[in-house]
């Protein structure tokens, strides 16, 4: 059964000169998760955070922080994202050789566990782990990058998904990371999507927009 929208504003949109500043804002502007982009010049072609930075934005929100690791390997990581305050830990299929393995980790600290599909990386990759993970994050872009538009194949897969997590009768949340803005959304929540990443049209306008953009973003904006 399909739960009520949440957003969880994305920070690589966010002012990194101020970004306490802008946890903070999303914060009260009703962001439901805030999503933090983990990547490492390796597995993705980008460079952004490390587990000293979750540490320090831990006392600006008390918001699930939602940390998407795109790094490989990623399980030498997982105890430091968990103890710098991560709520969910969600880790790509082809980050290490053993999904199972990093899944149970991150149970084993404490934290609920996700799944992460790239646009190439098959539904199926999930169903022998369903019983483990607490959200699949499905990519509507290559990740690596903030500001990509959404690929529309992957509102099947967001269905199939939606299909999958419903005959296991577990709460299991799915998420949609990539070019969602107030068009897309729709589309994605339609297909089956509970949870929507969304950085630029989040952060767009400055903070006297945050709390319409998510409005918005929901579906409940007037």
């Amino acid at each position: 059964m399909q739960k009520p929208t949440r957003i969880a504003p994305s920070i690589l949109s966010a002012d990194f000169a101020r970004l306490g500043e802008e946890v903070r804002a999303i914060d009260v502007a009703g962001a439901d998760f805030v999503h933090i982009d983990v990547m490492d010049g390796h597995f993705v072609p980008n460079i952004t955070i490390g587990p000293d930075v979750v540490k320090a934005l831990r006392a600006h929100s008390d918001k699930v922080f939602d940390v998407h690791l795109m790094i490989s390997p990623a399980d030498p990581y997982l105890e430091g994202f968990a103890d710098a305050g991560a709520d969910i830990l969600s880790v790509h299929p082809e980050a290490g050789p053993h999904l199972h393995r990093s899944l149970q980790s991150i149970k084993g600290f404490g934290k609920r566990a996700g799944v992460v599909l790239n646009p190439a990386t098959p539904a199926s990759v999930v169903d022998p782990v369903m019983d483990l993970v607490d959200l699949i994050l499905v990519m509507s872009v290559n990740p690596g990058f903030g500001g990509q538009s959404f690929i529309e194949s992957q509102l099947d897969k967001i269905a199939t998904l939606r299909k999958m997590i419903d005959a296991t009768g577990r709460d299991i949340d799915l998420e949609v990371d990539g070019g969602i803005n107030f068009e897309t959304a729709p589309k994605a929540i339609a297909a089956g999507a509970d949870v929507l990443v969304a950085g630029t049209a989040t952060f767009k306008g400055g903070p006297d927009n945050y709390a319409d953009n998510i409005a918005r973003l929901r579906g409940t904006s007037s």
